[in-house]
C-alpha cells in the first residue's frame, strides 16, 4: 500500500507522534524558580546542563497527547514505557495503536486502518522537517537539547527568566536557539528551523521532580512547514522510574506497510 507524505500526515500524524512518545510516586512536585547568574560562562551553563540530566534505567506512565493541525484535533491518553538508550514503547487504549522505537528502526501498527509502518527514522524526520535519530527523539522527550552542546561552539546571553544559547558560526541552513531555566539547567526552550524551506520545530517544557529526578511535566510541540502548523502537547501522568518493565509489540499479520514516496 503505497501512501504519499501528505496522505500520512492526514491520516496518522497523531499516531506519529505517539511514536515520539515515552520506587512508584504518590505525587509530583512542579519545579520551578531559579536565580539568574548574569556572570556565567557559556562553558559552565553547557556543562550544568549535562550534569542535571536523570540518570535512570527504566521509565514507565502515561502521557496525554493533544493534537491539532488547523483542520481536525484529537486528544488520547497512551501508556509509556522507556528503556534509556534502547526502546521507546507506546500503546494506546486497548492497544489499538502501538510503537516501538529503537537506535535502529522506528516501528508502529494501526488496528483502526489495519497498516503498519516499520523502517528508519525517515518517517518522523519527514513530518517534523529536521532530521531525526533515537537520541535526537530521547532528549526531545527528556528536556535535553536535541543536539549535543559540546560539539560546538555557543555564546550565550540572559534574558529575564533563561540564559539563553546561540551558535558562535552561524549556519547557511539551520537557526538554532537553545533557553535554559536557571534552576536545573534543564531545556525551557529548544528551535530548530530551515528558513529556506520553510520548516521549524520548537517545544517548550515545564517540569516535575519525581524521586528527586527532574523530568517533564508538559511538553508543548509547534512543527511548522511551509503554511502548515502542527501542534502537540504532551502532559506526563504517573511517571515511575526503575521498574523491570517488558515492551511486548508484534506486528499483527494481514495488515498493509506504509511505504513512502
Amino acid at each position: 500500500m503505497e501512501l504519499t507524505l501528505d496522505r500520512i500526515k492526514a491520516q496518522s500524524a497523531a499516531l506519529l507522534f505517539l511514536v515520539l512518545i515515552f520506587g512508584a510516586c504518590k505525587s509530583k512536585k512542579a519545579v520551578t524558580g531559579g536565580n539568574i547568574d548574569e556572570g556565567i560562562s557559556t562553558k559552565r551553563i553547557i556543562a550544568e546542563h549535562y550534569t542535571n540530566q536523570p540518570d535512570f534505567k527504566t521509565l514507565s506512565g502515561r502521557v496525554k497527547i493533544d493534537y491539532s493541525n488547523g483542520d481536525e484535533s484529537q486528544g488520547v491518553t497512551v501508556s509509556l514505557r522507556m528503556e534509556k538508550d534502547k526502546v521507546i514503547w507506546i500503546s494506546a487504549p486497548l492497544g489499538m495503536v502501538k510503537a516501538h522505537i529503537t537506535p535502529e528502526r522506528v516501528s508502529f501498527y494501526n488496528k483502526l486502518q489495519n497498516e503498519y509502518f516499520d523502517g528508519g527514522f525517515s518517517y518522523l524526520s519527514g513530518l517534523l522537517g529536521t532530521d531525526l535519530d533515537f537520541d535526537k527523539v530521547q532528549n526531545l522527550l527528556l528536556g535535553n537539547a536535541i543536539l549535543d552542546l559540546r560539539k560546538e561552539r555557543y555564546t550565550s546571553t540572559v534574558n529575564p527568566k533563561n540564559y539563553q544559547l546561540k551558535p558562535k558560526k552561524a549556519n547557511e541552513l539551520f537557526k538554532i536557539l537553545f533557553q535554559l531555566e536557571p534552576k536545573n539547567f534543564k531545556i525551557a526552550t529548544q528551535e530548530i528551523s530551515q528558513p529556506e524551506k520553510e520548516r521549524q520545530l520548537s517545544a517548550n517544557y515545564t517540569y516535575q521532580d519525581i524521586s528527586g529526578k527532574v523530568l517533564p511535566d508538559e511538553i508543548r510541540i509547534v512543527a511548522r512547514e511551509d503554511d502548515e502548523n502542527t501542534n502537540i502537547d504532551l502532559s506526563f501522568k504517573n511517571l515511575e522510574l526503575d521498574r523491570t518493565l517488558n515492551f511486548p509489540y508484534k506486528i499483527p499479520k494481514g495488515f498493509d506497510k506504509i511505504v513512502l514516496k
